[in-house]
């Protein structure tokens, strides 16, 4: 989770409180983060194709080097940190056995901010290469050729040396903004966006503008310093949450999940369980794109040529749909709907309680907080399903 903005006055240094939640515990990233395996699975394809074409080309062109240098910018922890590593060895892999080519080394290079959970992930790495040797039974020919450093920092910077990298991966991760956009507020320092933590039905153009301006400011930069770490001919692969160009931003299932977030925030403040003047100053640093404003700002920044956009949609309570070939088994369809809204519930807890404690300061206002946001989401699964965008980008460095 990507992100350098300041909450609130009081807040702690944001690189302390932007990030998921670590470790292996019930509320960690590691343990609630299959909603964003399965988008990475989706993107495979894509994927594999991109590095596959790398490799290709650079073979054709005698200029593939002995050690390939690939990073994964915004990595967070968990299961899902090493797997896009472990798909990019084995597409790698066997492209080089069609072409007949020699496997060559990596170099590998994990990014995220400070604050991240690195120490899970070097605690899994044993067992990473364990698989990798396995892969091979004994003949070593991934073993000992992977080497994996982590790379703290903001990807909103330079992060590498000077044409360094052949392959860039981001998952997750672009759609955390540097900074809240400040004009949230007024000049003067008023609330423009009450009864929202992000983009809703009720918000100022002003700060639906101001969302999106923020973003484009963001990944204008993520863009100009990635060009300057990639090689030319260098590949980039982006997957991040979006929504349909067609849609007002507030109608896609992404901001509905906000909503539901916000909704319960409100309920807690009419309760006097939290201030209400600290629900109205929490505002996401976060920005849902939809294809064509990658599009158009890939296109403007100038150093990529766009392989690939591919925009799909992941259906968050499919198993609602098992229950309704049962017309008996109305039981097991609201069983299905608890269990939907609890990971739901456990998803949006890994990515944003550092944040909601850094503001509001209490983990029994938190706990209530996700338990109230659970029956919120039941309640929205009942009228309507909650489908949410995701974007697949694939480019190219140009030069």
């Amino acid at each position: 989770m990507e992100n350098t903005a300041t909450l609130t006055p009081k807040a702690m240094e944001p690189q302390q409180v932007l990030h998921m939640v670590g470790g292996d515990g019930e509320t960690s990233y590691a343990n609630n983060s299959q909603f964003q395996r399965t988008v990475i699975s989706k993107a495979k394809s894509i994927r594999d194709e991109t590095i596959q074409d790398l490799i290709y080309q650079s073979s054709s062109s005698s200029d593939l080097p002995e050690c390939l240098r690939i990073a994964d910018l915004g990595c967070s922890s968990g299961p899902n940190s090493l797997v896009v590593i472990s798909d990019t060895i084995d597409a790698i892999h066997e492209a080089c056995n069609r072409l007949h080519q020699t496997l060559p080394e990596f170099q590998v290079f994990l990014n995220d901010l400070p604050g991240n959970d690195f120490t899970s992930i070097f605690k899994s790495l044993p067992s990473f290469y364990e698989t990798l040797l396995q892969k091979e039974k004994g003949k070593e020919e991934y073993y000992g050729r992977c080497f994996i450093t982590v790379m703290p920092g903001s990807f909103y910077g330079r992060l590498f040396p000077t044409q360094s990298l052949h392959f860039v991966h981001s998952s997750f991760s672009i759609h955390w903004l540097s900074q809240v956009p400040p004009g949230v507020k007024s000049e003067s320092g008023n609330v423009l966006n009450k009864g929202n933590i992000y983009i809703g039905k009720t918000s100022p153009s002003s700060v639906i503008n101001a969302y999106s301006q923020q973003f484009q400011k963001d990944f204008s930069s993520f863009l100009k310093f990635r060009s300057e770490e990639l090689v030319p001919g260098g590949r980039m692969v982006i997957i991040t949450l979006g929504h349909r160009s067609d849609q007002e931003p507030w109608d896609d299932g992404n901001c509905k999940c906000w909503e539901l977030l916000s909704m319960a925030l409100t309920d807690m403040a009419l309760e006097g369980l939290v201030e209400q003047s600290k629900v109205d100053s929490f505002d996401l640093p976060f920005y849902a794109p939809s294809a064509l404003e990658i599009k158009d700002l890939i296109l403007a920044e100038g150093s990529f040529k766009l392989n690939q956009i591919e925009t799909f949609e992941i259906d968050e309570d499919d198993e609602i749909e098992k229950g309704d070939d049962d017309d008996d088994d109305s039981d097991g369809r609201e069983f299905d709907i608890f269990e939907i809204a609890q990971n739901v519930s456990r998803t949006t807890r890994a990515a944003t309680e550092p944040m909601l404690m850094s503001h509001f300061g209490e983990e029994a206002i938190i706990n209530d907080l996700f338990q109230r946001y659970a029956k919120k989401v039941v309640e929205h699964l009942v009228k309507e399903k909650l489908i949410e965008t995701c974007l697949i980008v694939s480019m190219t460095r140009m030069g």
